[in-house]
């Protein structure tokens, strides 16, 4: 056995040691918003990957925070520690600083949802990690605390309450529902509930996951296919395709709409299909 395995299995063994810990740590009764806090930022410390001269980087610059906060109440005591000096993202850049990465281009959103997702790893919180093309231009603010350097203005975090609701039926293809419905910022479409990389770590869950079978449907599903994307601003939801294999487009009227890779996406409408290869899937926007 090479070295290079031999070190592969190690650090997916800490991997899977790191996951027990959390799920244990979940198990241990309600958390106050400062203990999850502090799990999140260990959280995304946990994704920093070796570099040279013995530093670290963190190979993504976007990163999407729910938590599960079930009253007006719960969520205003979250915002208050989150949004108070030093605020979560501070936490964390300055933890990821502290291992030699640069968190100069991250983002950090915090939505909230009324329960846990079935695919979370833990009932407090979830965390997404994603990497954009380009992020909007840092905005430097002053600090009082002891966190050097400009810090990231926290990206506008959207509000899951605010979400029209989304349903979504499976009209060709096998998911683990045939049915869905959300109220939540973001609804990440794929093949499989979970996916991992290399060393078993979760880089993405699937909201709509379609069944790893052999079906010709299926398999035209990429694991990571594509997500919709609720624009509070402009209140409306918006489809965007994450660098499938195979491609997404709409259904709208008879006419097929492509949503092409790494744009804007396109804005969903009520009664559109969503093509996912060959698989499909009906949206009612209520």
């Amino acid at each position: 056995m090479n070295i290079l395995h031999r070190v592969k299995r190690l650090e997916a063994g800490m991997t899977r040691a790191v996951e027990r810990a959390a799920r244990e740590w979940s198990r241990s009764g309600a958390h106050e918003p400062l203990e999850i806090a502090q799990a999140i930022v260990d959280t995304v410390a946990e994704r920093l990957e070796p570099a040279a001269r013995g530093r670290y980087v963190f190979p993504f610059n976007r990163i999407h925070v729910t938590i599960a906060a079930s009253s007006r109440d719960d969520r205003a005591r979250f915002a208050a520690v989150f949004e108070s000096e030093p605020t979560l993202q501070q936490r964390i850049a300055a933890r990821l600083r502290d291992a030699g990465g640069d968190p100069a281009s991250l983002q950090c959103a915090v939505a909230y949802a009324p329960r846990p997702g079935a695919a979370w790893q833990t009932p407090d919180f979830h965390v997404e990690f994603t990497r954009g093309a380009s992020a909007p231009t840092p905005v430097a603010l002053p600090v009082p605390g002891p966190i050097p350097g400009p810090v990231l203005e926290p990206a506008p975090a959207p509000a899951a309450q605010a979400a029209r609701e989304l349903r979504i039926t499976i009209v060709n293809g096998t998911a683990e529902k045939s049915s869905y419905a959300f109220a939540l910022p973001r609804v990440n479409l794929g093949r499989c509930a979970e996916v991992r990389d290399s060393l078993s770590r979760l880089v993405r869950t699937n909201h709509v996951a379609f069944v790893d079978l052999t079906g010709a449907s299926n398999h035209s599903v990429s694991r990571r296919h594509a997500h919709i994307e609720y624009v509070e601003a402009a209140r409306h939801y918006r489809l965007r395709d994450d660098r499938s294999a195979h491609g997404t487009s709409i259904v709208r009227n008879g006419r097929t709409v492509a949503v092409p890779a790494g744009s804007r996406g396109i804005r969903l409408e009520s009664g559109d299909e969503i093509v996912l290869g060959e698989a499909r899937a009906r949206v009612r926007i209520l």
